[in-house]
C-alpha cells in the first residue's frame, strides 16, 4: 500500500473513532429524550463535568482504566467498543469504495445504523431521528434516483406485507422502524443484494431467537450486520447466489 493511501486510511480510522465517540452521546441521550448538545459531557454516575482529555476516543478509557476520573465508578466498555467498531467500519468502507465523493455519506449511514443497533439492543427502541438520518445519508450517492426507487420499493413492499399480515393476524406485525431500515438497506445495496442481506439477517437471528425463547429479540442489530456484510462482499455474494441458482 502506498504511503498516501496509508495516511488516508489512518485519517479515516481516527475520524471514525471520533465520530464513534459522538455516537455514544446519541446512544445514551436520544432514548432518554435529552439534548445531544447540553449539558456538556459528564460522568453518568456522579454528574461531574468531564475535561477534554477525558473524551479522547479509545485512549481516555484505557488511560483511566475504565473508571471515572472523579468518582472512580466503572465506565461501560460500550464506549470504546462503539468507537472502535465505527473506526473499523469506516476503514472497511474506505477500502471498499476508495476516495469517492459520496464516501462520507455511506460511512455516516452505517454509523447511524450502528447507533440504532445499540439502542435497539439496550432499549428495544428505534428512534425515528436516527432511522431517517441513516436513510437520507444512504440516498446521497451518484445514482440517487435509482437508490430512491430501491428504497421506495423495499419500504413499500414491507409496508404492504406488514399491513396484510396485521389484518389477517389482527395484531401489529412489522413496525414503521423496520420499514425505514429496509428502505435504507435497499438504497445502500440495491436489488437483488437486498434480498441476500435479508436472508443473511434471518440466518444471524435464528440462534439468538431460539435461545431467547419468550424474550424479545431486537432485529435491527441483525439487519445492520447483514447489510454491512453484504455491502462489503456484494460482488462475491451475488456470484455465489448466481452459481447456486444456475450451477
Amino acid at each position: 500500500m502506498e504511503a498516501y493511501n496509508i495516511l488516508i486510511a489512518v485519517f479515516v480510522f481516527l475520524f471514525g473513532i471520533s465520530v464513534g465517540s459522538f455516537l455514544n452521546v446519541l446512544i445514551y441521550r436520544i432514548p432518554k429524550e435529552m439534548s445531544i448538545n447540553f449539558p456538556p459531557s459528564q460522568c453518568t454516575s456522579c454528574g461531574h463535568k468531564l475535561k477534554w482529555y477525558h473524551n479522547i476516543p479509545l485512549i481516555s478509557w484505557i488511560a483511566l482504566g475504565g473508571k471515572c476520573a472523579f468518582c472512580k465508578e466503572k465506565i461501560s466498555a460500550q464506549y470504546p467498543i462503539i468507537e472502535l467498531l465505527n473506526g473499523l467500519i469506516w476503514l472497511a468502507i474506505y477500502f471498499k469504495l476508495g476516495l469517492v465523493w459520496y464516501l462520507p455519506f455511506v460511512m455516516l449511514s452505517f454509523s447511524m445504523l450502528l447507533s440504532l443497533t445499540m439502542i435497539d439492543f439496550k432499549y428495544y427502541a428505534v428512534p425515528d431521528s436516527l432511522n431517517f438520518a441513516a436513510l437520507i445519508f444512504a440516498l446521497i450517492q451518484p445514482d440517487f434516483l435509482h437508490a430512491g426507487l430501491n428504497a421506495l420499493l423495499a419500504g413499500g413492499a414491507l409496508f404492504i406485507l406488514g399491513f396484510t399480515v396485521s389484518k389477517l393476524a389482527k395484531k401489529d406485525s412489522l413496525g414503521e422502524a423496520d420499514i425505514i431500515v429496509a428502505a435504507t438497506m435497499a438504497a445502500l445495496l440495491g436489488f437483488p443484494a437486498f434480498f441476500v442481506a435479508m436472508f443473511i439477517s434471518a440466518l444471524l437471528a435464528i440462534i439468538p431467537s431460539l435461545l431467547a425463547k419468550d424474550t424479545m429479540v431486537p432485529f435491527v442489530p441483525f439487519l445492520t450486520m447483514a447489510t454491512l456484510i453484504t455491502y462489503l462482499n456484494k460482488e462475491w455474494l451475488l456470484q455465489a447466489l448466481e452459481a447456486f441458482m444456475y450451477g
